[in-house]
Parts: structure tokens; sequence; C-alpha cells
């Protein structure tokens, strides 16, 4: 009797399997068979790259004259630590009585990568593969995933743009690091008086270094310019207008050479002159006041990046601890597939939304806004909204609740609970209005008249509608929307006090409004901020942004430097390698020492791989393989001869010694 195969990533992802095919078989060493299927598992990768001395044994020792390492067929071995489940895994693949291979693997490019390798080095011939690609591990998706399952072959594209990812990544890695290494190296090493220093060197990784410093040192730059702005206080104790003193046309100083910008001066002298020359005024006049209806729509859904970024901020936990709670949620059934780039929902999902809600109404706390929006039928135009677009999906929706497993929110640990919690308000909020809000602006004359006057400025907004901030805020997490930025200009507030917001609807044109105070504020520039992991992790996403040329910014829009799946790994790594400190209390991002010299080696030899345009357009062109635009020979040659011309360009270089400035000005730098 023939069976089928079902072969999972993790033994708790072929557990879920087996519960939804109400498999009840023996459990032996490695799977799961009854009498019709057999499920087994990876262990993550089973199969990886083999060094390059398993070409050759003259590989093994670092050489300048054996690079570039370019084989013309790359070798591939089983993991030592897993060899175990490994042939558990090719047997069950090769048995005459398995007929059809069903892949579970995570679906993405590494999920599609992890099961290839494996089939790859099992030499599995004359068996039927179907991938089954899901979104999340509800028993219905599941069982949905397997009904819909399609042949492996439709998959092969996105098959070859992960096994040309790992071969860029192995390349690059592997000649670039050994040649920095022998080049550099022994320079770093005597300068830091260290023993011997390994240059790691990587398509995303080096990138990221190079963020990262370049900030730094716009912050080491940056110098501070301190400004003295004027405030105006208007009305009675407690009920008054505060308003920022502009230069406008009338004022003593309109288009003065004493002002920084036309909101301050550069000395505190001036700014007292002026409020010198106001002092014999009682009261100042309203000129105007507008009040402008403004709405702010929900946010767009969660992907990995977001939430990364969000829960960084909020709870001040890593990027990968991050991706470790929302594997955990995803795992438990609680959440969709969870790394993806997508901030919306596809067509189909949008049809059947009213499940997830339903499912959410036993949520506590939460459960009753899900009943809410089911009961006034909120979730029935959803596909008609900026939240639901087919083409803005490649792999996966959008993070959102599946309604289910909730009883598996008893058992997870405080922050896991608050994560969830975060992914759920984000989701309910787009069933809800827009928030709406009253933007008051008023302008204050105090002067002679018309023509000899000086103004001042404030401005109000007074939430009328909460809409879905009443969903949306998370409690004892304050969103600081009207935060002044750069201490440079006074934004509009939002005042608390009902009375206040009273009196503010009342304010007409001519209203006499006493001065009771005047005052300088003193202020400073503010430098870049540093990156955050969270940050930095959407900095990567968004790459595209730091690219000038508006032809590449455009042609890569959507790709940025790694994927959502990578991410989190490649930031911890350059922490653990020394390049970048982490401030575990405060999330904040700064280079090393190291990191510092490490990113001037590389900016002279090869300074393409610091730069957000060449990480972006090799990931665009992944993207292309993965289409089908481009044939995986044309990338691999367009790779080799990167590889190679970049390799010959150091080898002729003769700049050890005058990196030796650059590494005195970054070591002098980094003491202060």
């Amino acid at each position: 009797m023939s069976k089928s195969l079902y072969i999972a990533e993790k033994p708790s992802v072929a557990q879920e399997f087996a519960n939804a095919l109400r498999i009840k078989g023996r459990r032996s060493d490695g799977y799961i068979e009854s009498e019709e299927a057999v499920i087994t598992w990876c262990v993550g990768h089973l199969v990886t790259m083999s060094y390059p001395e398993a070409y050759d044994v003259k590989y093994k020792r670092w050489s300048l004259e054996t690079l570039p390492f370019l084989p013309k067929e790359f070798r591939y071995e089983v993991i030592s630590g897993v060899s175990k489940q490994f042939k558990i895994v090719s047997g069950l693949l090769n048995r005459p009585d398995v007929d059809t291979i069903y892949i579970c693997t995570d679906s993405g490019r590494e999920g599609e990568y992890i099961y290839r390798l494996v089939d790859q080095m099992a030499g599995v011939k004359g068996k039927e593969r179907k991938r089954v690609w899901i979104d999340s591990q509800t028993e219905e998706e599941i069982l949905r995933g397997i009904r819909e399952a399609k042949d492996w072959s439709e998959y092969d594209n996105l098959s070859a743009s992960a096994y040309l990812r790992a071969k860029e990544d192995y390349l690059m890695g592997i000649n670039f690091s050994r040649l920095l290494t022998l080049k550099y190296g022994p320079a770093i090493s005597g300068y830091l008086k260290t023993d011997r220093t390994v240059l790691s060197v990587g398509r995303v990784m080096t990138c990221v270094l190079g963020m990262a410093v370049r900030r730094e040192r716009e912050i080491r730059n940056f110098v501070k310019t301190p400004f003295y702005r004027v405030i105006g206080a208007f009305g009675q104790e407690g009920m008054r207008v505060e308003g920022e003193w502009r230069s406008a046309p009338g004022s003593r100083f309109y288009q003065s050479p004493y002002l920084y910008k036309e909101n301050g001066f550069k000395d505190r002298e001036k700014a007292q002159e002026l409020i010198d020359g106001l002092s014999r005024f009682r009261e100042g006049i309203l000129a105007s006041a507008e009040r402008k209806k403004e709405t702010k729509n929900p946010p767009l859904l969660y992907n990995l990046a977001e939430l990364q970024n969000d829960c960084s901020k909020m709870f001040k936990i890593s990027p990968d601890e991050t991706l470790k709670i929302v594997q955990e949620l995803y795992e438990k059934k609680l959440v969709t597939y969870p790394r993806t780039d997508a901030r919306v929902l596809s067509s189909a999902v949008a049809k059947v939304i009213a499940k997830n809600l339903s499912g959410l109404k036993a949520l506590d706390g939460l459960g009753r806004f899900a009943e809410e929006i089911l009961e006034k039928e909120a979730y029935k135009g959803l596909a008609r909204t900026r939240y639901v677009n087919d083409k803005q999906i490649t792999d996966h929706y959008a993070i959102i609740p599946t309604g289910q497993g909730l009883g598996a929110l008893r058992g997870l640990k405080g922050l896991s609970s608050s994560v969830y919690e975060v992914i759920v308000r984000r989701f309910l909020s787009i069933f809800y209005p827009a928030a709406v809000y009253r933007k008051i602006s008023l302008e204050i004359w105090v002067g002679e008249d018309q023509e000899k006057k000086e103004s001042f400025f404030a401005g109000y907004r007074v939430l009328e509608k909460p809409g879905y901030l009443k969903v949306a805020a998370v409690p004892g997490k304050k969103k600081q929307e009207d935060r002044q930025e750069g201490g440079e200009e006074q934004t509009s507030v939002q005042p608390e006090d009902p009375a206040f917001q009273e009196m503010l609807r009342t304010l007409k044109k001519g209203d006499r409004l006493p001065i009771s105070e005047l005052f300088i504020k003193e202020g400073e520039t503010s430098p870049p901020k540093r990156y955050t992991s969270g940050s930095m992790i959407l900095a990567m996403e968004n790459a595209g942004q730091l690219i000038e040329d508006e032809e590449l910014r455009a042609q890569i829009k959507g790709s940025g430097i790694g994927t959502s799946a990578t991410r989190a790994e490649i930031l911890k790594k350059l922490v653990n390698i020394k390049y970048l400190a982490l401030n575990g209390k405060t999330q904040v991002i700064t280079p090393t020492l190291l990191g510092e010299m490490v990113f001037d080696t590389v900016d002279a030899s090869i300074r393409q791989l610091l730069n957000p345009e060449l990480t972006a357009s090799w990931e665009k062109g992944l993207t292309y393989v993965a289409e089908g635009t481009i044939t995986s020979d044309e990338y691999m040659e367009k790779l080799e001869k990167f590889v190679a011309g970049r390799t010959y360009n150091v080898l002729k270089l003769r700049n050890q010694y005058d990196l030796r400035a650059a590494f005195d000005a970054a070591a002098v730098n980094y003491k202060k």
C-alpha cells in the first residue's frame, strides 16, 4: 500500500500537521507513521555548503594565491550535528512505499532551500512532490494548504533564487573575508595589539555596518548651534495660550541677520531686546483663528520589520527576540506567518476575515472590540480599503491574529502576551473609522498697529472623535505624536483639560488677550539620532530611501537590504563579532572601534560593499530570478564577474600604510 510523506521544518510543526490530518500513528525516532501516511521533519537546516578545503586541501590554508575561489560546481554536505535526522529523513524520502511527498517546510525562500538541499543530498527520484504553502498553522489552513498543494516544479524559480542567495553570500564571504584578512589583518592586529584579526565581510552585514558607522560619524561631526526663541503667554492663569514668536512682515526683526531661522535668535541678547521692546504692551489681539478638521486613518497592518521596530521602542527588546516571540505565537496557531514584508491582506483572506474576528470575541479585554466590529458588520467593506491589495503581496500577507489557539495564551510569558496584544490591537483598529481632530491655528499680534507689530503663533489639536485610537492605544505606552522634534519648532499640542478645549473653540478673530508673560526658551540644534535595533531593521527594509540616484531607487523599491527572515540574524551577528555594540536597556546601536576600523578597511578596498545601492540591487536581482525575469546563469555570471573583479583590484592596491591615518582618526574620535 502506497503512502504519502509529509516533511516539515520542525518537530512542533510536524505535530500540527499530524493533528490536522488526524494521524494517530506510532511515533518512531524522527517520524510519525500511520497506515496511510508518514510525517517527518528537519531540525532547521540539515545540509550546508562545503568549505573550500572540501574541493581541494590547498584551500584550507588562507592564501592570496588561491583567490578568487570560484568553483564551477558547488559541493554540499550533511551538517554533522544533525546527521542522524538526515539519515532518517533520507531513508523515508526514498522508501518504496512512499509515492507522494508533501513539502511542508516554511512557506518562503529559506524554507524552500531547506527542503531542496535535503532532496538533492538524499538523491530522491521517481516521486511526486507537492508544495504546501500556508499562512498560519491552524487546522483549517493546514488542510487547505494540503488540498491546494501545487507541483513543486512551480516553485523552481523561488528555489533558484534561494540557491543563488546562498552562493552569493558564500562567495562574497569566503573571498572577501580571506582577501581583506590576509591583506589588512596584520595592520589591524598591530594597531590593536592583538594576535590575529580575522575580518568578517558579507554582502549584507558589511552594508549594515556601514550604515551604523556613517551615522555615528555624522553625530560626532555635528556642531550644535544654540538658538533662543521668544514665547508669549496670553490669557489668565490656567487658561493661557502659549504662542511662539516668528519674524513676519511688520516686525522690527523681519529678515534680520540676527535670526536663527524665522523663529529664533542667534544670541540671547537680541531675544531679550525683543521682549524689552514689547514690555509696554499689556495685551495682544487675536489676528486669526483657523480651525480645520484633520483625520488620521488606522495604520497599515504589521509586517515583521514594523513589528520589530515597535517592539524595540515599546518593550526594549531586540529584533531577534521579537522574531522568536512571534514565531512562537505562529507555532501556537495564534498569529499568521511572521516572516513577511507585506502590510496588507489578500482579497481571499478579506472574504473570510469574520472567522478571525469571531475567534477573538473570547479574548479577555479586547474581545469586546471584535464583538462590536461583528455586530456593526464593519468588516464587510474591507476588500475595498487600502488594507487589502493582492499586488503588494509576494509570499505572505501581513501578520494578523488567527482568532484560534486562545487557550495557549495562558501558557505564554508576559512579553509574548504583550506582543500578541500589539498585533491584535493593530488588526482590530483597521475596522474602525479614522480619528478626527480639530486643528486650531492662532496668530496673535502685539504692537502699535498692523504696520508695526510682532506676531506670535500657537497651534493645538483637539481630539473630537477617537475612532480607531480607542482600540489601537496600548495601555501604558502613550505615543508622543505631538512631541517636539529637534527642539527647533513648537508643534501643535493636544490639550487635556476639557475647559481649555472649550475656550479654544470659542476664541474668535479680534479677541483681546492679556499678556501674562514673555520669556526666552533656549534650545540647540540636534544631531541625527543613533539607530536602535528596531529602527535599523526598518532602515534595512527601506534601504532605497538612502539611495540618491532616483532611477536606481525606483528600481529597487521594495527590496531593501536582506529579507524579513534574515535581518535580525544579521544584526545579531554584527553584535556577536563585536563590530557593533547593542545597549540591552535602550536598544541603541553604536559601532565598536574594531567595527570602525573594518569600515575604514572596506572603504579603502571594496567600497561598494558599504553602499545600500549594491546590496539592494543584488536583492532585487534575486527577486527577478524568483519571478523568472532573469535566469540563474545570467545572475551567476554577474556575481562571478563582480567577485573576481574586486579581488583583482584589491590585490593590486598598496594602501596598508595609508589606512594608518584612518585608524588613528577612528581611535581618537572613539575615545571622545
